[in-house]
């Protein structure tokens, strides 16, 4: 009578958990006699390295997304999806960044747009809360203009160009987008108005021009003041 050969999955297979098999004692030796014999447990008696929670290292900028776009290309076998992330980065206080992050997901994308961002950096003239003066710039078909506005007046834009102006810092602004309403070209003009942005100090000072103080009260008015503050003889 033929007798059947041992199943593997019992106690005497090769290499199983608590077998003499060549594999088995091989396995034994290289996870130092711990571990089931399969290769899964500690080796050497140490216990299994925890990777230490990843922490995100802002450095005092703010993030926004300001625009997300889904592409599918149509391919033989199908339909293969990308998206776009438009991501400004800034710190309120006179710089700001935008960048363009494209992967197969949406928070990969945020995350190279971030990476862009931050490369691309601008640092702004200001001006008090506004801007030093008037800007136009015109990008593909849109065209971009920003003026300087009193105190108080606010960020008057919207869409992609006010969230650059806010976290750029800027305080009291007017700003119009005229031609295409493509919030990248805004975006792109935007940026490239603020990088054409002069200080009038430094530009005095290249030119070797002080610049001009502020003119002394008319004597018309000092004596109209005089007279209003002098007492009227009853």
């Amino acid at each position: 009578m033929v007798q059947a050969p041992p199943s593997r999955r019992g106690g005497q297979g090769r290499g199983g958990p608590g077998r003499s098999g060549p594999l088995g004692q091989n396995r034994q030796q290289r996870d130092g006699g711990g571990g089931d014999g399969r290769g899964r447990g500690p080796r050497d008696g140490r216990p299994p390295r925890e990777r230490a929670p990843r922490e995100e290292d802002t450095g005092g900028f703010s993030e926004r997304v300001v625009y997300t776009r889904r592409i599918a290309k149509v391919v033989k076998g199908g339909r293969r999806l990308r998206f776009n992330a438009l991501v400004v980065v800034g710190d309120g206080q006179g710089t700001v960044g935008a960048g363009l992050g494209k992967a197969l997901a949406i928070p990969d994308a945020v995350r190279k747009g971030n990476a862009v961002a931050r490369r691309e950096m601008v640092t702004l003239p200001l001006r008090g809360s506004t801007i030093p003066q008037q800007i136009t710039v015109k990008k593909g078909a849109t065209i971009v203009l920003i003026k300087p506005a009193r105190e108080g007046t606010g960020v008057i834009a919207a869409g992609a160009m006010r969230a650059i102006l806010e976290l750029g810092g800027v305080k009291d602004v007017v700003g119009k987008s005229l031609g295409s309403r493509n919030p990248i070209n805004i975006v792109y003009a935007t940026m490239e108005a603020l990088r054409q942005l002069k200080d009038p100090a430094t530009e005095l000072a290249k030119r070797g021009v002080r610049p001009v103080p502020a003119p002394a009260p008319v004597a018309e008015e000092t004596a109209n003041q005089e007279a209003k503050e002098e007492p009227v003889a009853v």
